[in-house]
């Protein structure tokens, strides 16, 4: 597990691992006119149940990365390095290892220091086979460049990156779906396409990490970026509401793409229609970015080349919101921000949504 730790850290790490307090040398900020710090703290939820439920631990810790890191790339931060929290009813030191191991692999392709961590043994109040995981992370992002609604403009383009799957939102509703329908986590998933797996290992494909190919999309496309939305609870609409400025609304389009099987199957076997899990699932998409309209043809390149499938979802208008129909959902989680609604029937084949987008990006 140390060795894995310390293959995150650079020079800026002082002190290596075990310490009370990981140490991170900030001088490398002295370069910035004016460093902003971004911060962010989120835990996988009760994904970690299936993992514990087929003994499958090695991936969690890069889900953990994906919930944390890329939630600081929204602003346009660099991420600088991040702490971890696993809270269980025993210590099995295989278990935790491989847990770290994951968290220091997403670190390591995000660009993130390790720098520490605590394991807290909680018996009696967790089984010995449960656990949870939390994780903190900081990174800067010079105030000149920092993305966000202010950047945002009438006729910039919304662009869809694809998701690798379910992510880490949407457990619950995914666990009732299994257990109300007689699955076992051990049995074949074959109506997910998947390649001999279970359906316990296919619900925990990682979630894809964005952040490296983001940073360098930010500064190849110099200034073209103008906003991104992380998307996690909530869904599409209410993580890209708070990102838009207000009076500004999007229609984001379904027809541009197909929903990967999982989500298909999963609605289908809760009796679902898909359009009734969009606050719940990511349903194919895992990142937005709002564009300039004349960077939107390079930023797909740049993020296709990159292996992420990436389309055009949708238009930022500045018009008084269009009446009848859907309704729109406005802000999200206390951000008073612009209107968003999915319109139109999803896709059978979908724009976007090829070879690319089903491989993990970890």
């Amino acid at each position: 597990m140390k060795s894995a730790v310390r293959r995150t850290h650079g020079p800026e790490v002082i002190g290596g691992v075990g310490g009370f307090a990981g140490m991170f040398d900030a001088s490398a900020l002295l370069g910035y006119e004016r460093p902003l710090l971004a911060s962010s703290t989120d835990g996988v939820g009760t994904k970690v149940a299936i993992a514990q439920a087929i003994d499958k631990h090695d991936t969690i810790g890069l889900d953990l990365v994906g919930m944390v890191i890329d939630d600081i790339v929204v602003v346009g931060a660099k991420p600088l390095f991040m702490t971890d929290y696993i809270a269980c009813g025993k210590v099995v030191p295989e278990r935790i290892a491989d847990i770290v191991a994951g968290i220091a692999r997403g670190c390591t392709e995000t660009g993130t220091a390790l720098v520490g961590g605590e394991t807290a043994e909680h018996p009696g109040l967790l089984g010995p086979n449960d656990y949870d995981v939390a994780g903190a992370a900081t990174g800067v992002v010079e105030a000149s460049r920092m993305l966000g609604a202010d950047r945002v403009q009438a006729g910039d383009v919304v662009l869809a990156l694809a998701s690798s799957g379910l992510h880490s939102n949407g457990y619950s509703l995914v666990r009732h779906i299994i257990a109300g329908a007689g699955i076992r986590y051990g049995d074949r998933a074959v109506d997910l396409g998947a390649h001999g797996e279970s359906w316990g290992e296919a619900l925990l494909e990682p979630t894809r990490l964005y952040t490296s190919p983001l940073l360098r999309l930010i500064d190849g496309v110099d200034g073209g970026v103008h906003a991104l939305s992380h998307v996690t609870g909530g869904g599409i609409a209410a993580n890209l509401a708070r990102v838009l400025p207000q009076g500004t609304w999007v229609d984001v389009d379904r027809s541009t793409w197909a929903p990967p099987a999982v989500f298909q199957v999963l609605a289908e076997v809760g009796g679902l229609e898909l359009t009734a899990t969009e606050g719940t699932w990511n349903l194919g998409i895992g990142f937005l970015a709002i564009v300039s309209a004349d960077t939107a043809v390079a930023a797909i390149a740049a993020l296709e080349a990159e292996g992420i499938a990436t389309w055009q979802v949708g238009t930022v208008h500045d018009t008084p919101l269009p009446t009848g129909g859907v309704a729109f959902e406005q802000g999200a989680k206390g951000v008073d921000g612009g209107a968003v609604r999915l319109v139109g029937a999803y896709g059978n084949g979908g724009a976007g949504i090829g070879s690319a987008s089903q491989t993990s990006g970890n």
